[in-house]
């Protein structure tokens, strides 16, 4: 988290020996004044000192129980950790443990109302000592210290003035404002710090000169409010955790994070439903195809979570793989026997049929595929291979060895295509529908959604990345927009859609309304504590540059092809109704794909897949780059180069 984390390691370094210091320091004081203490309730409350010789064992067992106690209440862990009001309560608890233990041993000198008296006295008098002592070893730690950098903290109640006090148990972060909705705090002071009304931050930035704003906020629809707010304020918000983890469970202040921009999204996720997300997996055999991706690895994920029986990874990368693997390993303590982590293509038919027939897979979420819309294009007959073949291969395999359930993850990319990788989403989808039609034990079923944040090949990780190096951030088009929705919320979707499928089904998930992809980049700026440079602001600080769209992009995404679309169980899935291509024709029609491809042909290729396609309109001629290349002859004359269309092939 930037100014708060850089150098982490050196700054708990150089506080590390003072703290241990000041700690040792205070159970000394402790020690030695508390006994001092009951000396003096003793004297105020008219006892006279009857204990003679045993005094000196007296001063020592108050001095003993004061320090067991303390240290078992976590007062001095609190003296390092938190220096606020929370140690009001720490220390009332312990002060009248002590005078409990304590006031038994009075009575063996004096009468037993004395003895009461003498040990409230004590425990008030105890109190006295342990906050007035804990607030000058406060002011002895940050003696020194440089300011610190200015932040103000947003909350509510409880949780804005516990975080605002163990905020400043940090050297390197100074407290300069309290910002609550709450009317009847407004123009109090919380330790020493002015509370003031939301409508005054866009003066109190500039005059602190804050850079940075700490939430400390409950819910996610109480953060998205703040961060509307936020969003045009030249600084950096930033998410706190959890303030009791933060003082009991180790969480420190450099912990927090920027805010996840899924809180933008103008929805909360459904709750999903239990029995639908369980159906397919517990207890069964599971395979994920393209395990290693971005929503392979959050589809293994949750998956692990409903208690498969063996969950089986698929990914034709070692180095994905590795890492999903990896990953489910340390947060499960049997992943070894669960987890099953194979290297593989779905191009290998007879590599799938081995893994299928082995475990006698139950359940197939099939994600392997080509996704990034240029490179598809630049890559044409690759893209096909993987994801309309692959997709053949894995679905006719999963129909031999008699798999239960297989859920294509499909694009909202499908509909109207006007780019290679949408009419090869599409293609595979009508190859589910017609091995469907074709009959056979196996539920074939498709979910189809838009961009999730955080994926690869998100926009959003482009822009953060665009934004941390000073920009520009590249649009295709003022206009464009985009349906997201978070890589979590639309895996869960994809496991329940799946689970209500009758085969052949295509499911869309409603992602809500659409966002303007130029409105998500300005928020984005605005919440990193920058802002946009354009004409009217010509010194702002990151640069919106537009590049036009390219190859095989839209300007507006579709969930749906037409309006047969009807609800479900679900209120966040829906069923399209959409015509398919028997699978007698579509056989065909695949079979002179698969020719096109051994010949290279592209342009002949990109023709079957207009004739398959429903309304997919290419945005320009061939754009694969070896197709390219050939046509310009680029190709040395002393390389072999492959054979006409029209020439045998080897």
């Amino acid at each position: 988290m930037a100014a708060l984390s850089d150098s982490g390691a050196y700054r708990r370094e150089r506080k590390e020996l003072p703290v241990a210091a000041l700690r040792a320091l205070m159970m000394g004081a402790d020690f030695v004044a508390l006994p001092l203490v009951l000396g003096l309730a003793i004297w105020l409350t008219g006892n006279p000192l009857a204990f003679g010789e045993a005094a000196v064992a007296m001063a020592a067992f108050t001095g003993v129980v004061a320090l067991l106690v303390f240290t078992w209440r976590g007062i001095y862990r609190s003296l390092a950790r938190f220096m606020g009001t929370h140690l009001i309560g720490l220390a009332c608890q312990g002060l009248a443990l002590c005078a409990l233990a304590i006031t038994p041993a009075l009575a063996i000198a004096m009468p037993w109302a004395d003895a009461l008296r003498t040990g409230v006295a004590f425990g008030a008098l105890g109190l006295a000592w342990v906050l007035t002592s804990r607030f000058v070893a406060g002011l002895l730690a940050r003696r020194g210290q440089s300011r610190g950098e200015p932040v103000i903290v947003y909350g509510e109640g409880e949780g804005l003035a516990a975080l605002s006090a163990f905020a400043r148990s940090y050297p390197n972060v100074l407290v300069v404002a309290l910002i609550d909705d709450a009317e009847e705090l407004i123009g109090h002071s919380i330790d020493g710090v002015e509370v003031h009304p939301p409508t005054r931050l866009p003066r109190l930035i500039p005059r602190f000169g804050v850079s940075r704003v700490l939430l400390a906020l409950p819910t996610r629809a109480a953060r998205r409010r703040v961060m509307a707010r936020l969003a045009g304020l030249p600084v950096r918000v930033q998410a706190v955790p959890d303030i009791a983890n933060m003082i009991f469970g180790g969480a420190r202040l450099a912990d927090a994070r920027d805010v996840d921009l899924a809180e933008l999204l103008d929805r909360d996720p459904v709750p999903p439903m239990r029995d639908l997300l369980q159906t397919c997996i517990r207890g069964k055999t599971v395979l994920v195809t393209g395990a290693g991706g971005s929503i392979g690895a959050a589809l293994c994920r949750q998956i692990l979570e409903q208690g498969p029986r063996r969950l089986i990874l698929l990914d034709v990368s070692e180095v994905a793989l590795y890492g999903i693997d990896r990953a489910l390993g340390a947060n499960l303590a049997d992943a070894a026997r669960i987890v099953v982590p194979l290297v593989g293509s779905v191009r290998n038919r007879r590599r799938l049929r081995e893994i299928l027939e082995t475990f006698a897979v139950q359940t197939v979420y099939h994600a392997a595929a080509y996704k990034h819309v240029p490179l598809v294009e630049y890559n044409m007959i690759e893209g096909v291979r993987n994801n309309v073949f692959g997709t053949l291969d894995v679905a006719q395999e999963c129909r031999r060895a008699g798999v239960e359930h297989m859920v294509l993850v499909s694009t909202d990319k499908a509909v109207r295509p006007n780019s290679v990788m949408g009419a090869t989403k599409r293609l595979a989808e009508l190859v589910l529908q017609g091995l469907h039609e074709r009959g056979g034990a196996t539920r074939f079923s498709i979910v189809r959604f838009g961009n999730v944040l955080g994926a690869s090949g998100s926009i959003v990780p482009l822009f953060q990345e665009q934004i941390r190096h000073g920009g520009p951030v590249t649009i295709t088009h003022r206009e464009v927009t985009r349906y997201f929705m978070t890589i979590g919320e639309a895996v869960s979707l994809v496991i329940q859609a799946g689970s209500m499928a009758q085969g052949g089904d295509v499911f869309a998930l409603d992602m809500g309304k659409p966002v303007r992809v130029q409105d998500l980049a300005e928020k984005m700026i605005g919440l990193m504590g920058l802002t946009v440079r354009d004409d009217d602001h010509p010194d702002g600080d990151i640069e919106i540059s537009y590049i036009n769209l390219r190859p095989g992009e839209k300007l507006h995404e579709e969930l749906a092809i037409g309006n047969k679309i009807v609800g479900t169980g679900h209120p966040m899935i829906l069923r399209a109704n959409e015509s398919f291509i028997p699978w007698a024709a579509l056989e065909g029609l695949l079979a002179d794909i698969r020719a096109a491809g051994v010949e290279q042909d592209c342009r002949r290729m990109l023709e079957l897949l207009k004739r398959c396609v429903e309304d997919y309109e290419p945005a320009e001629d061939v754009a694969d780059l070896v197709w390219q290349a050939r046509r310009e002859g680029a190709v040395p004359d002393n390389v072999a180069r492959l054979p006409h269309r029209d020439e045998a092939v080897p």
